[in-house]
């Protein structure tokens, strides 16, 4: 069982259409419940009236604590991928209800096998938002009963206790409960989401409904949770961002490489890491030992490293490999769209320093080239993220300056986290985090400062006096996977709209540059012939030469957020200007071919390019998301 439990002013609810056949009668109402715990309920195989009950006690326990005895039990099935049949889980739900009346607590249910549309309002307090999960036998933190691999490092995360700061544009570091959030709300919602520790969402980010009506992406019901299916328009913009990030850590310095996907899970330096490190593994058997997929780069660059001779004059050692993929068995109730998945394509770039001056150093310049990738690739500033830097106090006293030079690059209020103690690998950890329109936020770039695994692998350099030294390392993902840059694309979008603006892709990522729409089927052909010369020039347009009406076919061009529109007829076979509909300004403007070519080429500038992933002719086309 999971339970996403949501401590609400108020939650209102309306059967909408019947999902099952054992879904019980509902007169369709919509019901409005205020100010009670609302249990966002998924039942799953396994689960039994024992596992209700252990629910409710612990329903009970924190009800205790808010001064509080009206629940709400919502069934709720997104939370898993492993649900009971429906009949089961009714009974399940029903026994709930049952111990919870028993238990003198004030019960209210939605309608079991509906889909509902909901709204709900959470409070602000620290304990309003909780994720439990259940075994069919006791509580745990298991994923779907099976026997799984939990890394000591993630399991020392979910026991830790760290302290929340506000550093100031002034250095001043200010305990989070006194600082004034009034002109940084991003901030403050960014600083709520991290003391909740909620990763689950009880409703469906915006990012999900774009990504399959622009047909870009979708889940894909033939594979494990977590894992997607790309259409053509989703790989062309997830090839052009793998393709410009590493065209930005080439620049940097990174030497590309590729390895593996799969690790001996007994090999000791891997086994050590792998217990330093906090994230939930994939296992896989064969030939009678046990593999597990890497959840990074590390693995496959540090078994190169080892066996590489460097010395001083090749430091800092920069590494490089675009993982595709990398995996984490992430708790299904977390698996949302593009956020946060099961497999996903990470940037890695390691880069080895000979101390930690030149770590500093090497650090700046990485979060320099982190914030270059989000601004030219993304379109993202510093008004779009918040930064995060956790460290031990320990790091903090003895480098505060570096610190500092974070925040005065960002020029902005920063969340700083301070552990008493090291219980990772790396002593210092930063993020710029994209905070969504569901108020969650995720990580985009990172950087690490590791002060153990070069001995764990045994990685050497040569020093000045030929003597062999173990040098620092610095984990960097410049953009972050590359699966959230797109989340974080479509959730800003849809942030713009909301307040009334055009959403849309930056240029050089939208599928369908311009679009031709001809008048008539007699200016088909002069259309393709414009197009060509379009291609020629490296910009991706489409001719639309359905049978619909004209103010039809812009409409759906439109919907599609392609930037540039034509309408071609008569009057533009014999001119040399044609009217593009930019729709990003709402404007019709006259321009010759040349002009637009230019005015495209100045917006993509060096940016990766590839040519239209579908076919020419619109009509031509299949239709993937339907």
């Amino acid at each position: 069982m999971r339970i996403l439990q949501l401590h609400s002013d108020f939650i209102e609810f309306e059967p909408v259409k019947r999902e099952v056949a054992e879904a019980e009668e509902s007169d369709g109402r919509k019901q409005r419940v205020e100010d009670a715990l609302v249990l966002f309920t998924a039942v799953e195989e396994g689960d039994s009236e024992e596992t209700a009950r252990q629910a409710v006690k612990d329903v009970e326990a924190f009800l205790d604590k808010i001064k509080g005895r009206r629940i709400l039990i919502y069934p709720y099935a997104h939370l898993s991928s492993n649900l009971a049949k429906p009949r089961e889980a009714l009974h399940v739900i029903k026994e709930m209800e049952t111990s919870a009346t028993e238990a003198g607590l004030e019960v209210y249910r939605a309608p079991f096998g509906w889909n509902k549309q909901f709204s709900i309002s959470v409070k602000g307090h620290p304990l309003a938002e909780q994720a439990r999960t259940y075994q069919p036998t006791q509580v745990s933190t298991g994923e779907e009963g099976e026997e799984e691999v939990v890394s000591e490092a993630l399991k020392a995360e979910e026991r830790l206790k760290s302290d929340f700061f506000i550093m100031n544009l002034n250095g001043d570091l200010v305990p989070v409960d006194q600082f004034d959030f009034s002109a940084h709300q991003n901030l403050q919602k960014f600083v709520a989401y991290e003391q909740s520790k909620v990763r689950a969402v009880a409703q469906v980010p915006p990012h999900i409904t774009l990504m399959k009506r622009l047909e870009m992406v979708d889940n894909e019901p033939g594979s494990d949770a977590g894992n997607l299916r790309y259409y053509p328009k989703g790989r062309l913009i997830k090839s052009l961002l793998e393709q410009f990030v590493t065209q930005k850590v080439v620049e940097y310095g990174g030497m590309e490489v590729e390895t593996p996907i799969m690790y001996d899970l007994e090999h000791p330096s891997l086994a050590s890491y792998l217990h330093r490190f906090p994230a939930r593994q994939y296992v896989v058997r064969s030939e009678g030992r046990d593999f597990f997929l890497r959840f990074s780069a590390c693995f496959g660059q540090f078994l190169m490293v080892h066996d590489t001779q460097f010395s001083y004059r090749q430091l800092p050692f920069r590494i490089y490999e675009l993982t595709r993929y990398s995996f984490r068995r992430e708790k299904s109730g977390e698996l949302v769209g593009l956020r946060r998945l099961r497999a996903f394509t990470m940037p890695d770039v390691h880069a080895l320093c000979g101390d930690m001056a030149q770590a500093l150093e090497e650090a700046v310049r990485r979060f320099k080239l982190s914030m270059q990738v989000l601004s030219e690739g993304l379109e993202l500033g510093p008004e779009d993220f918040e930064l995060a830097v956790r460290f031990t106090q320990d790091f903090y006293n003895e480098n505060k300056d570096f610190v500092f030079s974070l925040i005065q690059l960002l020029k902005k209020p920063t969340l700083i986290e301070i552990w008493p103690e090291r219980f990772f690998y790396f002593t210092l950890k930063w993020e710029f985090n994209f905070v969504d329109n569901l108020d969650k936020a995720s990580a985009l770039s990172t950087d690490q400062i590791d002060v153990e695994n070069a001995e764990r692998y045994d990685l050497t350099y040569v020093d000045e006096r030929g003597q062999k030294q173990h040098p620092i390392i610095l984990h960097c993902s410049p953009s972050g996977a590359i699966e959230r840059c797109i989340y974080a694309l479509l959730e800003k979008a849809h942030a713009e709209m909301v307040k009334g603006r055009v959403p849309k892709l930056p240029l050089w990522l939208t599928p369908t540059q311009v679009r031709l729409i001809p008048i008539s089927n007699r200016h088909v052909d002069a259309c393709i012939l414009l197009a060509e010369d379009l291609k020629r020039a490296h910009i991706r347009v489409d001719v639309d030469d359905r049978e619909l009406t004209v103010s039809n076919r812009i409409r759906q061009a439109e919907q599609e957020w392609i930037p540039y529109i034509i309408v071609f007829g008569e009057r533009e076979v014999y001119s040399k200007e044609l009217a593009v509909r930019k729709r990003e300004q709402d404007t019709i403007e006259k321009m010759a071919l040349p002009a637009l070519i230019e005015e495209v080429e100045e917006r993509v500038r060096d940016k990766p390019y590839q040519p239209l992933p579908l076919p020419l002719l619109v009509s031509q086309r299949p239709i993937f998301v339907g």
